[in-house]
Order: structure tokens, then C-alpha cells, then sequence
């Protein structure tokens, strides 16, 4: 029992997986902290207010209904996508497209899966057997 129990920790997506939501939990707060404390406060100079909570409330039978809450929701989701983008998807693929660049690397040149190649092997001789076309797919 602890023998199978040590086999499931110590596979590598377990581990992958802790890592990630270490990390994950960590880089939320610094996304947080961009967008929380550079980002709306830059808003609200240009706006006025950094949420739009009060904005836009319309009151049906004594309940308020703020469209204002879900503005600011897609406000902040829209600001953490951005920031998320630019801060660290942009700058990632700038250094991928210098490494493939430095190492001589065409990206166009797509790498076939190995079950993907293997299966277009099978196929070629099965269709070499037949007589038939090898490329392109076989009516079955």
C-alpha cells in the first residue's frame, strides 16, 4: 500500500502539477498587484472612478440591478488578459522566435507526433500491398 502510494506522488504530473498551482497562486498576486495598483489606478485618472459598481443601476420591484458590477468584472478581466499578454505571453514568444532564429529552427517546418508518423507508415504499406494511392485517405 505505501509502495503505490509513493509510485502516485512520484509521478511527473503529480509533481508538474503542484509546481503549477505554486506557481500559478504566485504569479496571480503579481498580476493582481499590475493591475490593482498601476493599471485601475490609471483608469481612474482618465475615468474618474477605477470600478463601475454605480454605474448603470436600474431598479425592477425594489431590487437594484447593477450592470455596473458585471462592466467592472469584464473591465478587470480585459486589464488581467492584457497584462497577462503583454507581460509575459509577447515577451515569451519574442525569446522563442530569437532561440529558433539563433539555433536555425524554421517554424514552419511542423514535427509530426511519433504516433501520428508510425500511423502514416501503416498506412503507406498497407496501401503499397494494395496497390492503391499512398497518400491522402483510403474509402473504407
Amino acid at each position: 500500500m505505501i509502495q503505490g502510494f509513493k509510485d502516485f506522488i512520484m509521478k511527473g504530473n503529480v509533481l508538474d502539477l503542484a509546481v503549477a498551482v505554486i506557481i500559478g497562486a504566485a504569479f496571480g498576486k503579481i498580476v493582481n498587484a499590475l493591475v490593482e495598483a498601476v493599471l485601475m489606478p490609471l483608469i481612474a485618472a482618465a475615468v474618474g472612478s477605477p470600478n463601475f459598481d454605480s454605474f448603470a443601476v436600474l431598479t425592477v420591484n425594489g431590487n437594484d440591478v447593477k450592470f455596473g458590477v458585471l462592466i467592472t468584472a469584464i473591465v478587470n478581466f480585459l486589464l488581467i488578459a492584457a497584462a497577462v499578454y503583454f507581460a509575459i505571453v509577447m515577451p515569451m514568444n519574442k525569446m522563442v522566435e530569437a532561440r529558433n532564429r539563433r539555433l536555425g529552427i524554421d517554424p514552419a517546418e511542423e514535427e509530426v507526433a511519433a504516433d501520428v508518423a508510425v500511423l502514416t507508415e501503416i498506412r503507406d504499406l498497407l496501401a503499397e500491398r494494395r496497390g492503391g494511392p499512398t497518400s491522402g485517405t483510403t474509402a473504407l
